[in-house]
């Protein structure tokens, strides 16, 4: 049986990114028969719909036929402004169009959110939420992944130092590849 693609699109840019971090312990800590992969985002030209009729930018259709591959989707996001950051919305907004040609349609989501807070992300989290609804993609519902004061977990060599957080990561990985296998 081929390993399943889980691919990992995290809505932070910057190099030192929590979410990042994050994604990489995930990706360490697959299971066998499972590959996980950091999808980046960061390159995709701002959408717009006009590029459906007159031509989309070179980076959209490698983007989307990749998403296309993918048997689920881990959205790794941390919040700004309680909601989600520019870049993840514009990598859902590519990949769902031209309308009616969604890459998304289907796939298993998980969504975690963190921040450097109290709060964990919930504005962000609940807002990328909504859209993977319109996307028809299936959410992990349980358990919900809101990290919180995540800037201390992590060294300074980016490896998760809290045995509590990679329990909690690892049992949720392992939830989400369940569910996903449902699919």
């Amino acid at each position: 049986m081929a390993e399943k693609k889980i691919g990992i699109l995290v809505g932070s840019l910057r190099k030192e990114s929590f979410s990042k971090k994050t994604a990489h312990f995930l990706i360490k800590n697959a299971p066998a028969g499972y590959q996980l992969e950091l999808i980046e985002i960061g390159q995709l030209p701002i959408y717009n719909q006009d590029f459906d009729e007159e031509g989309s930018p070179a980076e959209y259709k490698p983007f989307r036929d990749k998403i296309k591959t993918l048997d689920a989707v881990i959205f790794i996001t941390p919040e700004y402004n309680r909601s989600v950051p520019g870049v993840l919305k514009n990598a859902l907004d590519v990949a769902s169009r031209p309308y009616g040609e969604s890459s998304w349609d289907g796939k298993p989501a998980l969504v975690v959110s963190t921040s450097i807070s109290n709060i964990s992300g919930f504005g962000a989290n609940h807002h990328l939420r909504q859209s993977l609804v319109f996307l028809n993609m299936p959410t992990l519902q349980q358990p919900e992944v809101y990290i919180a004061n995540i800037q201390n977990l992590f060294d300074d060599n980016g490896k998760l130092t809290n045995a509590e957080s990679a329990k909690f990561l690892n049992d949720v990985l392992a939830a989400f590849l369940a569910f996903a296998d449902k699919f």
